[in-house]
C-alpha cells in the first residue's frame, strides 16, 4: 500500500504483533472454508468467514500504524493471505457453480500472467513493483463482492438485497482488476527500458552480501 506520510513506516522483525495473528489467522481459515463451503455447503458459516477475513483483512493495516506494529514478516503475510483467497475462494464458489468459471479464469489468469513480470524486474535488481491504489481498491472491492454473492444463496430478504450488491462489486472490481494489471505492465515495461540489466557479477555480489 502506498504511504503518503511524511514519516516513513519503518518494518521490524517482529513476530508475535496482533496484525500477524489476524493475518496468520486468515490462512489458517482458508481450509475450513473450503470444507463449509463443499462439504457441508453452509453457505452461511462461510459468509461469516469471508466476512471476518475481509474485516481482518482491513483492520491488520489499521492496527499495524496505531500500533506500531508494522514487520517484514506481516509485509509477507498480508499480501500472502489476500493472494490465496484471491484464488481460492473463486475457484471453490465456482466448484458450487455460484459463479461462472470465465470469471474465476480471468482473476486466476491475471495474476499468474502478472508473475511473468518477476523474471524482468529481477534482471533490473527490482523484486516488487509499488503497489498501484486501484489494484488495492480492486482487491477490496471483489472481498467484498464474493461474500455479498454468497449471501445471495441465502432463501431470505439478505439473500434479496446481498445478490445484486454483490454482482456489482464483482463487476466493478474485477474491471479495476483488470486495470491494475494494465498499469503493473506498463510500469514493468518502464522499468526494463529505463534500468540496465543487472550484471551476474553484481547478481553475485548481492547474494554473498545477504
Amino acid at each position: 500500500m502506498e504511504e503518503t506520510d511524511s514519516n516513513p513506516i519503518v518494518e521490524s522483525d517482529r513476530v508475535l504483533t496482533v496484525p500477524n495473528l489476524l493475518s496468520a489467522l486468515r490462512l489458517a481459515l482458508v481450509p475450513v472454508f473450503l470444507w463449509v463451503l463443499l462439504v457441508e455447503e453452509a453457505d452461511g458459516w462461510a459468509f461469516a468467514i469471508l466476512f471476518f477475513s475481509g474485516l481482518s483483512d482491513w483492520a491488520d493495516g489499521k492496527i499495524a500504524r496505531l500500533l506500531d506494529q508494522s514487520s517484514k514478516l506481516g509485509a509477507l503475510l498480508d499480501p500472502a493471505a489476500d493472494r490465496l483467497y484471491m484464488l481460492v475462494v473463486p475457484v471453490g464458489l465456482a466448484v458450487r457453480g455460484i459463479v461462472p468459471w470465465w470469471l474465476v479464469g480471468l482473476l486466476v489468469g491475471r495474476d499468474v500472467l502478472l508473475l511473468a513480470t518477476a523474471p524482468l524486474l529481477r534482471s533490473r535488481g527490482i523484486t516488487a513493483l509499488p503497489t498501484i491504489y486501484v489494484g488495492k481498491a480492486a482487491t477490496f472491492a471483489l472481498m467484498y463482492g464474493f461474500p455479498m454473492i454468497l449471501a445471495g444463496q441465502l432463501d431470505s430478504v439478505i439473500g434479496d438485497i446481498f445478490y445484486p450488491c454483490g454482482w456489482a462489486f464483482m463487476i466493478w472490481g474485477t474491471a479495476m482488476y483488470l486495470w491494475s494489471f494494465v498499469l503493473y505492465w506498463i510500469q514493468a515495461i518502464l522499468v526494463v527500458r529505463t534500468l540496465p540489466p543487472i550484471r551476474k557479477s553484481d547478481r553475485s555480489a548481492n547474494s554473498s552480501a545477504r
